[in-house]
């Protein structure tokens, strides 16, 4: 489980920040989203790789569709679903947003300009990386300043447009509607309850009896009304949810909910996470092991006892778990960037080559994963190689969105990456657009000569 990319530089590896928020990057959970979304995206004739899933860090049971085709999800609706098949039937709704291709409209709205300037450096960085630079640093400078009146909020009638277009994929996926129904009859109950205590996706999604009675009608016709999720996404959803509470919640809470009675994979796997997090390293690594005993094969058990070694400083030892991980899911970007981080960690020279390889095959399928731009900086500049410590710390800076070292850095960049070279080009798009983004008064202040220890610092 980790935390990344941000308005500010994160500390732990994985988590984006912004403000009180903040999205959680995980790859078994991002995997099983996947899995769950992507019969949904076929159907609706979307391409997979377009449509991005974020992961919010926040309890309230919320969903929504912002900048296009990404749909965010809140931790708390995962952590709260009764099954997979309700999370399934969310997605097929918000996948209606898309393809009904509703804009959104703006309101009073609970922590908005916080979750706006998330959206906007989250969609600036992923346009940055995708070779849009303008675009990108125009969302991420356009999400810091959206007021703070502004929240996504849908109308009735969008509403019931997704509703019938999610369970038009449903049915042409061959998936059951209960779980949106149940989630829907929700809503209602939440929208009796005053705003305090109000589930935000109540509020920005309103539900009426008339439009729950119209889901049910057609949804009760279908002949998949009753079809069950398969057991293995059922099983990887239970996952998913203990790897959510034992990471998320207080320690003292999993270890009532997935008290020790409970020897299911689930449970072992939260206490887990709960141990880790009271520093019982002992424990932590006694349930994980438990675990790897019976799936010996199971790259995310790797992962987590990797992490658990690494955060508990282990880091020689966290390196073969890692290795381990990626053995068994070498595609997968950030268990790489997971174990190039304990590669560095070590302090090391010798690792250095083999957590770049790492880094490179990551950063070539998620280029927007600035912590990643951050370790290969680091492995860099132990390599005494000051061309690339500055590329890499381009990239990062304009992914974080700080201009000025983003500008720095390219320049400096330039002047030292051999001609020719990919990097090289990339790093003049940085500083082109990073001086298009800048006000003359910056720019001004950009010419002026460099004190000689700044420029020993800009690494």
């Amino acid at each position: 489980m980790a935390v990344i990319i941000g308005l500010s530089i994160p500390t732990s590896g994985y988590a984006q920040s912004g403000g009180g928020l903040s999205i959680l990057r995980d790859a078994e959970i991002e995997h099983t989203i996947r899995l769950m979304a992507e019969p949904i995206l076929k159907v609706a004739e979307l391409d997979k790789s377009s449509v991005s899933t974020y992961l919010i860090n926040d309890d309230s049971l919320n969903a929504f569709v912002a900048g296009g085709q990404n749909i965010f999800i809140h931790s708390g609706l995962l952590i709260q679903a009764k099954d997979a098949n309700q999370v399934i039937g969310v997605i097929a709704h918000e996948t209606g947003h898309i393809t009904g291709g509703h804009l959104s409209r703006f309101s009073d709205g609970i922590q908005s300009a916080t979750v706006m300037t998330l959206i906007g450096a989250i969609l600036g960085a992923a346009a940055i990386a995708a070779g849009s630079g303008d675009a990108g640093m125009a969302l991420i400078l356009g999400g810091q300043h959206i007021g703070e009146r502004t929240f996504l909020q849908y109308s009735r009638t969008q509403e019931s447009s997704a509703d019938q277009a999610g369970l038009t994929f449903l049915e042409k996926s061959h998936q059951s509607a209960i779980g949106l129904i149940d989630f829907l009859d929700y809503l209602g109950d939440q929208e009796l309850m005053s705003g305090r205590y109000r589930d935000p996706y109540a509020g920005t999604h309103p539900v009426s009896g008339e439009r729950i009675s119209k889901l049910k009608q057609r949804a009760e016709s279908s002949v998949y009304y009753k079809t069950k999720t398969p057991d293995s996404i059922e099983n990887d959803f239970k996952r998913l949810q203990a790897k959510l509470y034992g990471y998320l919640k207080p320690p003292y809470a999993t270890l009532n909910k997935y008290n020790l009675k409970d020897q299911s994979l689930y449970a072992k796997y939260a206490r887990a996470f709960a141990y880790n997090k009271q520093h019982e390293i002992k424990k932590a690594l006694q349930e994980i092991d438990d675990l790897l005993e019976s799936h010996p094969e199971d790259p995310y058990f790797w992962e987590t006892k990797g992490q658990i070694l690494f955060e508990n400083g282990d880091i020689i030892q966290s390196i073969a778990p890692y290795r381990n991980a990626v053995q068994y899911v070498p595609d997968e970007p950030l268990i790489r960037v997971a174990l190039a981080q304990s590669l560095i960690a070590t302090e090391e020279n010798q690792y250095l080559d083999e957590a770049l390889s790492n880094l490179e095959y990551a950063l070539s399928r998620d280029p927007s994963n600035a912590f990643a731009w951050h370790q290969s900086s680091i492995a860099y500049h132990r390599q005494k190689n000051e061309a690339m410590t500055y590329y890499a710390t381009a990239e990062r800076f304009l992914l974080v969105g700080n201009l000025r070292g983003a500008m720095v850095n390219a320049k400096h960049a330039v002047d030292s990456l051999p001609k020719g070279s990919t990097q090289l080009l990339r790093a003049q798009d940085i500083l082109v657009i990073t001086q298009s983004n800048m006000s003359d008064k910056e720019r001004k202040e950009q010419e002026k000569p460099e004190k000689p220890e700044n420029k020993r610092n800009k690494g």
